[in-house]
């Protein structure tokens, strides 16, 4: 994918690398069978073994612990890791304020989306690329499979950034178009003049586990700004008139920080995941460094 730095999304090396990553589940859960594991719930038959319960009548003979019959007396059941389909949901920013300074934090936001889709694609997960600004654009939906990773790259590739972001507005037209919870991995530099953090809690509290991947160009937090300028909103179009110095960058910067700290208390606080991630990482590195340190994909 052009634009964004490291490898091409699509580079063979790279997708090899990826095959073995899986997207954790923490919170979500699914009615359906599928291949994802789901912590602290349980089920009478699977691959991962979890624990032992008494054999109730009606349990499978096949599951039950012989050895533990003949050590303890007691008829003991294997029990495994539940496994179930979950909606695997990526929401992509599209707004303006994605390509304020450049293409490049657009292009790095399509590119770890493209990363993250490969990752849940090849685990057989039902995957939809959900983009927005003030409102959901139309969504790429696929079931699982390799072979459905380049029309994914392909959808991406069309996005173009443009509009005001709505939070408030998205997560509204989220819950009413996706009643089914499951995983909501949102790709955001998550700048709205109204609010992002009650829609993101509101989102939380519906029963979607949150992953808020938050990404900015070096740009955004220490711009090369000096002297008497006039700014324009990238999604308003309002204008201000500031002096731009050495302090003012130092408590703009300060203010930026508390920003992201507040955007990450909310993930963090419904037991889901933040990562914050500068376009000056390489996708390669945000993956296998900041991503998987928090827990976001192993």
């Amino acid at each position: 994918m052009a634009g964004a730095r490291g490898v091409s999304i699509t580079d063979p090396a790279f997708l090899k690398r990826l095959d073995r990553l899986r997207v954790p589940i923490r919170a979500a859960r699914g009615h359906r069978p599928g291949e994802t594991p789901i912590p602290r719930t349980s089920q009478l038959w699977g691959i991962e073994f979890e624990s032992y319960k008494d054999y109730t009548p009606g349990d499978d003979f096949r599951y039950v612990d012989w050895n533990a019959v003949g050590r303890l007396d007691q008829l003991l059941v294997k029990t495994f890791t539940a496994e179930r389909e979950i909606p695997f949901h990526l929401f992509l920013d599209t707004s303006a304020s994605m390509s304020a300074t450049s293409e490049q934090k657009f292009d790095y936001a399509r590119k770890l989306a493209a990363a993250l889709c490969y990752v849940g694609l090849v685990r057989l997960d039902t995957i939809c690329i959900q983009p927005f600004a003030r409102d959901l654009g139309d969504s790429f939906l696929s079931g699982g499979g390799r072979h459905r990773f380049i029309p994914a790259v392909n959808f991406l590739q069309e996005l173009k950034p443009s509009g005001r972001t709505d939070y408030f507005q998205i997560a509204r037209q989220f819950i009413s178009k996706y009643p089914q919870r499951g995983l909501l991995i949102i790709i955001s530099d998550f700048l709205d003049d109204s609010d992002c953090e009650r829609p993101l809690q509101f989102l939380a509290d519906f029963g979607h586990e949150l992953m808020l991947l938050h990404v900015w160009d070096d740009e955004d937090r220490d711009p090369p700004w000096e002297g008497q300028l006039d700014l324009t909103d990238a999604e308003t179009g309002s204008t201000l008139e500031i002096g731009f110095d050495a302090a003012a960058r130092r408590n703009y910067t300060e203010a930026l920080d508390e920003f992201a700290r507040s955007v990450q208390r909310v993930g963090l606080r419904n037991s889901g995941r933040y990562v914050g991630l500068s376009t000056g990482t390489t996708i390669e590195e945000a993956v296998f460094g900041p991503l998987a340190r928090a827990g976001g994909i192993e």
